[in-house]
């Protein structure tokens, strides 16, 4: 039995795609306006976050998408991710992420970044409430 995870990048606010400027274009994302607005405080909650995540992944000298690809991928429980890129250039980018392991120092400031089984825009919820369990952490 293993766990088949999907949207590593959260719909590219980890994949460097949103910023404090950004505005939804897409009619998908306009759809999804509460997810991609940056002026409610959960999301600016959220560009505060991938600021320090980017911060993070420069000091471990790996892109970002690589970051959250390999934190994903490197949970000793999750046997696949679906990355889904769209492009060419997009596969291009992830394609390193599967040689990407992450130190327990990475992965423990992860952890003060957002803390695991929290969502920080309670909007990005998918289905019902999602406490990640402490027995079933990491570590």
């Amino acid at each position: 039995m293993g766990i088949l995870t999907y949207s590593p990048l959260a719909g590219g606010w980890l994949s460097g795609s949103w910023s404090a400027g950004s505005s939804p274009t897409s009619p998908a994302r306009q759809r999804l306006a509460a997810r991609y607005d940056m002026s409610p405080p959960a999301n600016q909650r959220k560009l505060e976050a991938v600021d320090q995540l980017q911060q993070l992944a420069d000091h471990a000298d790996v892109s970002m998408i690589e970051l959250a690809i390999a934190f994903v991928t490197n949970h000793p429980a999750v046997t696949s991710a679906i990355i889904g890129p769209r492009t060419m250039e997009q596969l291009d980018s992830q394609l390193p992420a599967a040689d990407v392991v992450l130190d327990a120092a990475v992965l423990d400031r992860i952890d003060e970044i957002v803390k695991p089984g929290v969502n920080l825009n309670p909007a990005d919820t998918s289905y019902g409430e999602q406490v990640l369990d402490p027995a079933l952490r990491r570590r």
